[in-house]
């Protein structure tokens, strides 16, 4: 197994400093870059993990609190292990801070952390490839659709609001996409409704962007993060696995 090593690191950017996790094998070899954008409950123990078995795979990733306008990660206090009974409280902070980042902020900070890979040691030259979880699979579309460049590939996992009908929904950027993209969707989700699910695909194959579109069945929103009750071990080994073979194909 390859050793990790895992840093605390801060990326400028135009509206302050982001703090971050930055986890890459201990040779200090450069590798092949990937940004993972966080879910709702932020970095935390659980994606500095995650970032951490990226890194085993032979990658170097960077996982940045993209609620830095509201301070250092974590931004409110969490439990250890995130119950049903805990949501509410977490979410009356949260939801207003979730609906400040809006996409020309996250555009323009995916531009910083962008920038701040590509200038790192300890990743390769070339594009990057991106994952994102609950919100971050939102901010992963948007960040291919805005730097087409800059991304070679894209995955979003148990995503919400993909699709809607609202004017800055993430799935009008498919005509800018040029990264193979794979998304994992959670079963009976309703803030990704089978309306939703199917504006997503048809969008993306009338962009004729390379994609794969599942459905994880019997796996909730929230199935890839283990500190949570909606953690779903068999869809988040899934999970590794399609994510693993997507960057394969694309370094």
């Amino acid at each position: 197994m390859t050793s990790v090593q895992g840093t605390a690191v801060d990326i400028p950017t135009e509206d302050g400093v982001a703090d971050a996790y930055l986890a890459h094998p201990g040779d200090g070899s450069p590798r092949p870059g990937v940004l993972l954008y966080q879910d709702a409950f932020g970095l935390r123990p659980h994606l500095r993990a995650m970032a951490d078995r990226l890194a085993e795979a032979g990658y170097t990733v960077l996982v940045p609190n993209v609620f830095y306008r509201h301070g250092r990660a974590p931004v409110v206090e969490l439990p250890e292990f995130i119950d049903p009974s805990a949501r509410p409280e977490i979410f009356e902070k949260l939801s207003p801070v979730m609906q400040s980042l809006t996409n020309e902020l996250a555009a323009r900070d995916a531009g910083a952390y962008l920038g701040w890979l590509a200038e790192s040691p300890l990743v390769v030259d070339g594009p990057v490839a991106l994952t994102g979880y609950c919100m971050g699979a939102r901010l992963a579309l948007l960040t291919a659709g805005t730097y087409p460049d800059r991304v070679a590939a894209a995955a979003g996992f148990h995503g919400g609001r993909l699709a809607t009908d609202a004017p800055e929904s993430p799935h009008l950027v498919a005509d800018r996409v040029t990264a193979e993209l794979y998304f994992g969707h959670a079963d009976d989700d309703p803030s990704l409704p089978p309306e939703q699910i199917r504006r997503l695909e048809e969008a993306l194959t009338s962009a004729g962007v390379r994609h794969r579109c599942e459905v994880y069945e019997g796996a909730h929103h929230g199935f890839t993060q283990a500190d949570t009750a909606a953690y779903h071990e068999e869809a988040a080994e899934r999970h590794w696995a399609a994510l693993l073979d997507l960057l394969k194909r694309t370094f």
